[in-house]
C-alpha cells in the first residue's frame, strides 16, 4: 500500500481527478519534452464530459502558461473505449504540427495520475500489507492502536506532514467560513456556510446548534472547493469537506490535542488507502460512492481514533459508513462540484459520527468486514451505468434545467 502522502494532497480545487490529476500530468509531460513549438491536450471519458464544469483545461493551461508555453485542450465526447475514464493524452507538436512525443495519462482519483503501460515513480508501496484485516493483524500482534501502524511504517517524519494536512484543512475551513456571495459557475450557488455557521434559534436545543455547526464546516471546505481555493483530498477534492468538518467539530468540542488530531489523520488514512488501492476513490470510475463513501469511512475511522477506540470497533465503524453508501451515484449539474455535492458533504459528516456511535454499542455483533464492503463497493461501482459516474449525462444533472 502506498504512503499517506499519496492519499492527502494539498491543491486547488474543485475536482482532484479533474484539477488535481491532469495539472500533474501536465507537469510530468513538461518534465518529459520542455522545448516543443506547441503542445496539445486531447481530454476523453468524465473528463471531457464534466472537463469544462471541474475548470480541467484551465489548469493544464495554467501549467504551460507558467512556463511561457501555449497549448491547446480538445474534449473529445466521442464514445470510444477507455482503458480509465479520466484519460487524458498530451503531445509535443513539431514545427510541422506532427507529434513527436505523446502519452497518455488516467487520472486514477484522489489527485493521483499513471501514463498509461508505465508505472508512475511517485507511488511507492511503503506498506507490506494488501488488506485492512492484514492492518488489524498487525495492530493487534504488536498490540499497538491503528495509527502507530502507520508512524512504525512512515517513521515519525509523517507526523510533520500531517500537521501540515491538519493546519490546511483548518485555514480551508476558517475561509469558508466568512466567504460569501455565489459560487463561480452558471448555477448561481449561493455561499451557505457562514449562514449556518452564524445563524442561532432563541429556542433550539445545543445538539441542534452542534449538528448545524458541523454542517457549516462541511460546506465551509465544500464551497472553498468549488470555487477552486486550496484542500486537502480525504480521499478526493469532491469529498474534501467531511473528515476535515468531523475532526474541527470534535476538536473544538472535546478540546482533542495537535497530537490527538494527527493520530485520527493517519488511523483515517489506512482507511483510505486500503479502499484507493483494493477499488478506487474516482467518482468516474465508481460514483460517489467511491469518494463521498470513503470520505465518511476515514471520518468515521478518524472518530474511534480520537475517542481511542480498539481495531474491531474501528473497523466496524468505516464498514458501516461505506455500506450505506453502496450505489451512490455522480451526477453534478453542468459538471460542477456543487449540486448535490456540497449538501451531500454536510451528510456524510453526521453519517460518520453516527456510524462511530453505532460501532461502540453493536462491535460485538457485526457480520461483515471492512474488506468485503470495499470489494462489494468496487463491483458495485462497476455495474453504475456510465451516466451516473461523473459524466453529468443522468441522474440530477440530467434532470435540472439552469433557469
Amino acid at each position: 500500500m502506498q504512503s499517506l502522502r499519496e492519499l492527502y494532497k494539498i491543491g486547488r480545487g474543485p475536482s482532484s481527478s479533474h484539477t488535481m490529476g491532469p495539472e500533474r500530468a501536465a507537469k510530468d509531460f513538461l518534465g518529459r519534452c520542455a522545448d516543443a513549438p506547441s503542445y496539445r491536450a486531447t481530454l476523453y471519458g468524465s473528463l471531457a464530459l464534466t472537463g469544462k464544469g471541474h475548470l480541467t483545461d484551465r489548469a493544464i493551461i495554467d501549467v504551460f502558461e507558467g512556463t511561457g508555453k501555449k497549448i491547446d485542450v480538445i474534449f473529445d465526447t466521442s464514445d470510444r473505449p477507455l482503458e480509465h475514464p479520466n484519460t487524458m493524452i498530451l503531445e509535443a507538436l513539431g514545427g510541422d504540427g506532427r507529434p513527436i512525443l505523446t502519452v497518455t495519462y488516467l487520472s486514477i482519483g484522489g489527485g493521483s495520475i499513471r501514463a498509461a503501460g508505465e508505472p508512475m515513480s511517485e507511488a511507492k508501496d511503503v506498506y507490506p500489507f494488501a488488506s485492512f484485516s492484514e492492518i488489524m493483524d498487525y495492530s493487534k500482534k504488536k498490540n499497538i492502536p491503528l495509527s502507530d501502524v502507520v508512524f512504525d511504517f512512515e517513521g515519525e517524519e509523517i507526523k510533520p506532514f500531517l500537521a501540515e494536512v491538519w493546519r490546511s484543512m483548518k485555514r480551508t475551513i476558517h475561509r469558508g467560513l466568512v466567504a460569501e456571495g455565489k459560487l463561480p459557475g452558471t448555477l448561481g450557488v449561493d455561499r451557505k456556510a457562514k449562514i449556518l455557521f452564524e445563524t442561532k434559534s432563541p429556542d433550539e436545543e445545543p445538539e441542534e446548534r452542534e449538528k448545524r455547526q458541523l454542517c457549516a464546516f462541511a460546506f465551509a471546505t465544500s464551497e472553498e472547493n468549488a470555487g477552486g481555493g486550496d484542500v486537502v483530498t480525504a480521499p478526493t477534492c469532491g469529498a474534501s469537506g467531511v473528515l476535515p468538518a468531523v475532526l474541527f467539530y470534535l476538536s473544538g468540542k472535546h478540546g482533542f490535542s495537535e497530537n490527538r488530531v494527527i493520530s485520527a489523520l493517519a488511523t483515517a488514512g489506512l482507511v483510505g488507502i486500503t479502499v484507493k488501492q483494493n477499488a478506487s476513490v474516482s467518482g468516474a470510475e465508481a460514483g460517489c460512492q467511491a469518494e463521498i463513501g470513503t470520505a465518511t469511512s476515514m471520518a468515521a475511522a478518524a472518530v474511534c481514533s480520537l475517542f481511542g477506540a480498539d481495531a474491531d470497533q474501528t473497523e466496524y465503524a468505516a464498514e458501516i459508513a461505506l455500506e450505506h453508501q453502496l450505489g451512490l451515484t455522480c451526477d453534478p449539474i453542468c459538471g460542477y462540484v456543487q449540486i448535490p455535492c456540497i449538501e451531500r458533504n454536510a451528510v456524510a459528516a453526521m453519517r460518520a459520527l453516527e456510524s462511530a456511535e453505532l460501532s461502540r454499542v453493536l462491535t460485538g455483533t457485526r457480520k461483515i468486514s471492512f474488506d468485503l464492503i470495499v470489494k462489494t463497493m468496487y463491483e458495485t461501482g462497476k455495474d453504475i451505468n456510465a451516466r451516473y459516474r461523473e459524466t453529468s449525462e443522468g441522474g440530477l444533472a440530467a434532470h435540472y434545467k439552469v433557469s
